[in-house]
């Protein structure tokens, strides 16, 4: 079996593909985002997508169901006042209204484990509909 790094408060593991998926996006920048979701059979963290370069904000947006709690991680790229070229990357908590009362618990104690494994994440936000994480809301978080 391949290594998995364990979140102590939930009992959730976290699978090497989350790591090295993530570490591909920040430092080798062959991934835009990647999806995650968590198997509750298996008990483990897994990457349910993952965007290429060319794709956007908007692709990562539509990637996530409106059914079902998600964790995302999206790496924006931009330029300052002062023409400087920045990427921050950006971590989402999606808990749509639609979910199931189970999942939306089991995704909001597992946040936390994820994020220690996942280092390197500039800003967090959570959202239960579209319009809590807007693109707009995603460039005024990276102009601060």
């Amino acid at each position: 079996m391949a290594m998995a790094f364990k979140m102590a408060t939930t009992g959730m593991w976290v699978t090497d593909e989350c790591r090295d998926s993530f570490m591909a996006l920040k430092w080798k920048k062959v991934h835009r985002y990647i999806v995650f979701k968590i198997d509750e059979r298996s008990r483990l963290v897994t990457v349910d997508k993952v965007g290429g370069p060319a794709e956007s904000y908007d692709d990562m947006a539509a990637s996530l169901p409106n059914d079902d709690c998600r964790y995302a991680v999206f790496d924006f790229d931009f330029v300052t006042v002062d023409n400087c070229r920045k990427s921050k990357i950006f971590f989402i908590a999606w808990a749509p209204t639609a979910s199931r009362i189970r999942a939306k618990m089991l995704y909001a104690t597992s946040k936390e484990g994820l994020k220690r494994v996942l280092e390197g994440v500039h800003y967090e936000v959570q959202a239960t509909d579209p319009t809590e994480m807007g693109f707009d809301i995603i460039k005024d978080k990276a102009n601060r």
